[in-house]
C-alpha cells in the first residue's frame, strides 16, 4: 500500500512517488471507522487498534508493485469484515465475571437448532 506523507514534501519540489490507487486511502478510512464502531468505549483498545492500523500502513507506504499492493488490501478489507462481524466486547464486572456488549448489528435472528428435523410430508 502506498500513502504519500504530504507534510515532508517542500512547496515547488517534485515528488518522486506514485499516487496511491483510491482503494488505498477508502481501506485506510474504513478500517479506522469500523475500529471506532467495534472498540467504542475502549480508549486502550482504540488506541492500540489506531497504533496498528497507521504502523502497517505506513510499512507500506512505498511499495509500487500493483500485485502486491491488491493483496494488501485484500488483507486489510478481510481484517475489516472480520472486525465488523465477528468482535465483541467483554466488560469485567467482577473478578470471575464477563460482561459481553454485543453491538446491535451483530444481533441476528435466533434460529433453534433441533437434533431430530421433521420430515416433509
Amino acid at each position: 500500500m502506498t500513502l504519500i506523507d504530504s507534510s515532508t514534501s517542500t512547496p515547488g519540489a517534485e515528488d518522486d512517488s506514485v499516487e496511491p490507487p483510491p482503494q488505498v486511502l477508502q481501506l485506510f478510512k474504513t478500517l479506522h471507522r469500523t475500529r471506532q464502531q467495534v472498540f467504542k468505549n475502549d480508549t486502550r483498545a482504540l488506541e492500540a487498534a489506531r497504533i496498528k492500523i497507521n504502523e502497517e500502513f505506513k510499512s507500506n507506504k512505498s511499495e509500487a508493485s500493483p500485485k502486491k499492493i491488491e493483496e494488501l488490501i485484500k488483507i486489510g478489507s478481510d481484517v475489516e469484515l472480520l472486525l465488523r462481524t465477528s468482535v465483541i466486547q467483554g466488560i469485567h464486572t467482577d473478578h470471575n465475571t464477563l460482561k459481553l456488549v454485543p453491538r446491535k448489528d451483530l444481533l441476528i435472528e435466533n434460529v433453534p437448532y433441533c437434533d431430530a428435523p421433521t420430515q416433509k410430508q
